[in-house]
C-alpha cells in the first residue's frame, strides 16, 4: 500500500525509451501493473499526445523529476507535474553523480521535506543508506526507494546485505527497489528479499520484445512475492541430507 492506495500488482513500470507508442501500450498491458512512470522533462514535442496515451492505459500515473540536479529544479519540476497530471504523487529523483547517476543525498533530502510539506507523496530515489532513510521518513515520506544498482546498468542487486540491513530496518515501511534491475531472476531476488515492489524501465524497453518480457517481470515480481511469503529456507554453510536415516533397511556384511 502507498499512500491509502492499495495496489494488486507490485510491478511499477517506466515509459521511456520504447520503440514505439503501440508496443508501450502493449507492454503495460503485458506487465499487468497498476503504476507507470513518466518524466515530465522528456515527453518530447509531443506532450499532450503521449499523456493521452498514458491516461487511456487506466494505470495510476506516478510523475518523476528525471534530469534534475538540484533540490529547486526538482521541486519546479514536481510542481508542474502536479499541475499537468493531476497528481500529489511524485517520483523525487535529485541526480548527485554524472556517472553514476546516484542521488544527491543532501538536496533529496530538503527537496523532500519542501514537497511533503506542501501535501505531496514523495517516492524518494534513494540509496541503501539507513541514516537518510531515517531523515527521509522525519520529513514526510511514507515510501522509500533504494537503488539496487545505477540506472540502466542490468546489474541488479549491487549491495544485497546492506539491502536486507534496510529492509530488516524500517520493517512497517513500503520499500521498492527502484533502478539497476535488468532480468527477470533480479526481480525474483529483491521480492525474496521482502521488498514491496520493484521500479524499472531499461530491462523491458530496450528488450528484443518488450511486451514478452515485460509478462516475464510481471510473473518473477509475483513469484519473488509468493516465495517470500511462504518462507524460503535458510542457508546453511555445511550439507544436511534430506532423506531420514531412521527407518532405513540396515545391511549386513
Amino acid at each position: 500500500m502507498f499512500y491509502g492506495v492499495e495496489l494488486q500488482s507490485r510491478l511499477l513500470l517506466g515509459t521511456a525509451q520504447y520503440p514505439s507508442p503501440a508496443v508501450l501500450c502493449d507492454a503495460i498491458a503485458a506487465s499487468r501493473t497498476e503504476v507507470i512512470t513518466v518524466s515530465l522533462r522528456r515527453e518530447g514535442a509531443d506532450g499532450a499526445g503521449f499523456r493521452d496515451i498514458l491516461k487511456k492505459s487506466g494505470c495510476r500515473i506516478l510523475p518523476n523529476t528525471a534530469g534534475c540536479h538540484s533540490a529547486r529544479e526538482a521541486i519546479t519540476t514536481a510542481q508542474m507535474a502536479c499541475e499537468v497530471f493531476g497528481t500529489t504523487w511524485i517520483k523525487l529523483e535529485v541526480i548527485g553523480h554524472a556517472d553514476t547517476l546516484q542521488p544527491d543525498p543532501f538536496a533529496l533530502l530538503e527537496a523532500a521535506r519542501i514537497l511533503c510539506a506542501e501535501g505531496f507523496d514523495v517516492f524518494p530515489y534513494t540509496t541503501e543508506d539507513l541514516i537518510l532513510g531515517e531523515k527521509l521518513i522525519e520529513a514526510g515520506c511514507k515510501v522509500l526507494m533504494p537503488w539496487g544498482a545505477p540506472i540502466g546498468s542490468g546489474q541488479g542487486l549491487r549491495n544485497i546485505e546492506g539491502l536486507r540491513t534496510m529492509r530488516a530496518h524500517f520493517r512497517d515501511v513500503p520499500l521498492v527497489i527502484d533502478a539497476g534491475i535488468g532480468a527477470p531472476s533480479q526481480a525474483v531476488q529483491a521480492m525474496e528479499l521482502g521488498f514491496d515492489a520493484v521500479l524499472l524501465n531499461t530491462a523491458v524497453a530496450k528488450a528484443h520484445d518488450p511486451v514478452e518480457m515485460a509478462r516475464a517481470f510481471s510473473d518473477a515480481v509475483a513469484s519473488g512475492k509468493r516465495a517470500c511469503d511462504a518462507g524460503l529456507m535458510p542457508r546453511r554453510n555445511m550439507a544436511e541430507a534430506s532423506t531420514p536415516i531412521f527407518g532405513m533397511a540396515e545391511l549386513l556384511a
